[in-house]
């Protein structure tokens, strides 16, 4: 999952405001759209945080969108109009890095690849399963069917976890 220079030069810019604020910043997502783009921040509780089950709040959203604001304000990263949002990454949460799926090791992920896998008929860009592992270079994921895939973290183009109530 490669990031845009777009989206690395924002998280540069960013990533010390939200941190300023006492939560962790899970991700950036950038869309320009003509003269009105949209800016979405993915904030989440820090690991300490995470640990006493505590949760983003209303307030720890209204607290970074103040702080990134100011900031885009001076750095001026964007041309024309923009959007800001600022949310909790939530169950279904994307994954901006293949560092972050390593804690979700045995839940259900979803993958948008860049060259499809598989063989003759079978070939596919989308695939769903269960994260068995995750190194530095591959993931294993097996799908509902039982078909198991060995994925090269450099074919990822997209993923995110599926929630499922327990």
């Amino acid at each position: 999952m490669k990031l845009s220079t777009k989206v690395a030069e924002l998280t540069n810019i960013i990533a010390p405001a939200v941190a300023a604020c006492d939560v962790a910043l899970w991700g950036v997502e950038f869309a320009p759209q003509g003269n009105r783009s949209l800016l979405r921040i993915y904030i989440e509780a820090l690991p300490e945080e995470k640990e006493q089950d505590k949760q983003v709040s209303i307030e720890n959203c209204a607290a970074v969108n103040h702080q990134v604001s100011g900031i885009l304000e001076v750095h001026d990263p964007i041309a024309g109009e923009y959007v800001l949002e600022v949310s909790s990454p939530g169950f279904d949460r994307a994954f901006f890095s293949d560092e972050q799926m390593h804690d979700y090791v045995g839940q259900t992920v979803s993958l948008r690849l860049i060259q499809a896998i598989g063989e003759g008929d079978q070939k596919r860009r989308k695939v769903t399963g269960s994260l068995d592992s995750i190194d530095a270079t591959l993931l294993n994921l097996t799908a509902a069917d039982g078909e198991q895939f060995e994925i090269a973290l450099t074919n990822i183009d997209k993923a995110h976890l599926i929630y499922e109530d327990a």
